[in-house]
C-alpha cells in the first residue's frame, strides 16, 4: 500500500533520529494512512480511498462528493 494520502497528498517525511550521545541516523516519519470505504450516493456505490486522518477531517468538512471530484480532476482513478 502506498503511504500517500489521496486527499491531502501527504507523504512520508525524512529526518534524523538523534540518540542520547547525539549520533544521527536517517529515519522516516510516516503519515497516519488508513484504507477507508466511503458511500458515494451519486453513483450508488462505495469507493475505497487511502486517506490520512487529516484527509478524513477534510472529507467530513467538504463532503465526499466534492473530494472525489477533486481527486478525479487530478487524474487519479477512484
Amino acid at each position: 500500500m502506498s503511504r500517500i494520502c489521496q486527499v491531502t497528498g501527504k507523504a512520508p517525511a525524512f529526518g534524523n533520529a538523534v540518540s542520547h550521545s547525539h549520533r544521527r541516523t536517517r529515519r522516516r516519519f510516516d503519515p497516519n494512512i488508513q484504507r477507508k470505504r466511503y458511500w458515494l450516493p451519486s453513483e450508488n456505490r462505495y469507493v475505497r480511498l487511502t486517506v490520512s486522518t487529516k484527509g478524513m477531517k477534510v472529507i467530513d468538512a467538504r463532503g465526499i462528493e466534492r473530494v472525489v471530484a477533486d481527486i478525479r480532476a487530478r487524474g487519479e482513478r477512484v
